[in-house]
């Protein structure tokens, strides 16, 4: 019993356990601490990063299919529109007419007049039966005619200043901030041109882009003016302010009078903002100063191209 009692006394003793000093976080035995907590984004298997996921997946399946929107060929549709596009002298590969529509072109002279125009022009005129145009119209009224449009080649920002250098004037480029009607486009274009611009600038993403539509509203400018697309308009702006460029926002909060700022003799580049929001925080933080254009208080803006166009003359007329 004594023995069994002896060898019970140091077993429990070897067994028990003492205190011991702290490491102080100092050895690889330390505890290493959790750190802040993901957000719920980030963290797996989360509901809130499985959406986040899929919105990631929606955004870009987005802009893969408008690349390949705009990497094809656009079919401009209707009497109107493909009359004054021609007219307008808009790159174009064929015209399409619905099987039938050429023999009552006589009863309806646009119709007559487009056959006239592309022929002149030595384009393809192509007939396709309505089922067949309706397929490639995607159901759009099309009144039995269409143009098609080639895609536009875009030129580099950085060519906007190559060929300001070779005109021997002082650089003008209009940016536009996240315009997206192209009538809006269109029209600056053409004002631009009018005004001795040597570009326009637009961002590749959230941005229009030149569409035959835009084509058409600069009733020909865009076929002398180049437009550029940058992948960041802001960095874009940021280059030619190095080549030695101010960047002048337009916006209704501007400070300073249009008429008042005395830079427009200066190689300039004009940026505007989109329609209704107006310049976004990045692109305005990258100007050297924002002017405003004095309005009635009544009238809450102007419209992003008539605001352009302002602009424009005043950097023209101070170039004079």
């Amino acid at each position: 019993m004594a023995g069994n009692s002896q060898r019970r006394g140091r077993s429990s003793g070897a067994g028990k356990k003492t205190a011991t000093a702290g490491t102080g976080g100092k050895n690889r035995r330390a505890l290493a601490g959790r750190g802040a907590t993901p957000p719920a984004e980030a963290r797996t298997g989360h509901p809130a990063q499985r959406r986040a996921q899929a919105d990631a997946r929606r955004r870009a399946e987005r802009d893969r299919s408008r690349q390949r929107a705009e990497e094809s060929p656009e079919l401009l549709l209707g009497r109107n529109p493909v009359v004054e596009a021609l007219r307008a002298q808009i790159p174009a590969t064929a015209l399409y007419v619905v099987t039938g529509d050429t023999t009552r072109g006589a009863l309806d002279e646009r119709i007559a007049e487009a056959i006239a125009l592309a022929g002149d022009r030595g384009l393809p005129l192509l007939e396709v039966g309505k089922a067949e145009f309706d397929r490639m119209s995607n159901g759009a009224l099309h009144q039995g005619i269409g143009l098609q449009v080639p895609p536009y080649q875009y030129a580099h920002p950085e060519d906007l200043l190559d060929l300001a250098r070779d005109s021997g004037r002082p650089p003008l480029i209009v940016a536009m901030d996240g315009v997206t009607d192209p009538r809006n486009l269109g029209a600056v274009v053409r004002s631009a041109a009018a005004f001795d611009a040597h570009g326009v600038v637009v961002p590749q993403r959230r941005s229009v882009g030149m569409t035959a539509s835009a084509w058409r509203t600069s009733a020909g400018a865009a076929a002398r003016l180049p437009v550029a697309r940058a992948v960041n308009l802001a960095r874009a702006l940021a280059s030619y302010q190095d080549a030695g460029l101010m960047t002048v926002g337009l916006a209704g909060d501007g400070d300073v009078d249009v008429h008042e700022f005395d830079g427009f003799a200066d190689p300039v580049a004009l940026v505007v903002g989109a329609e209704g929001t107006g310049l976004s925080r990045l692109v305005r933080e990258r100007c050297d100063v924002v002017v405003r254009i004095p309005i009635a208080r009544d009238t809450e803006s102007l419209n992003v191209s008539v605001a352009a166009g302002i602009a424009l003359y005043a950097a023209a007329s101070a170039r004079r």
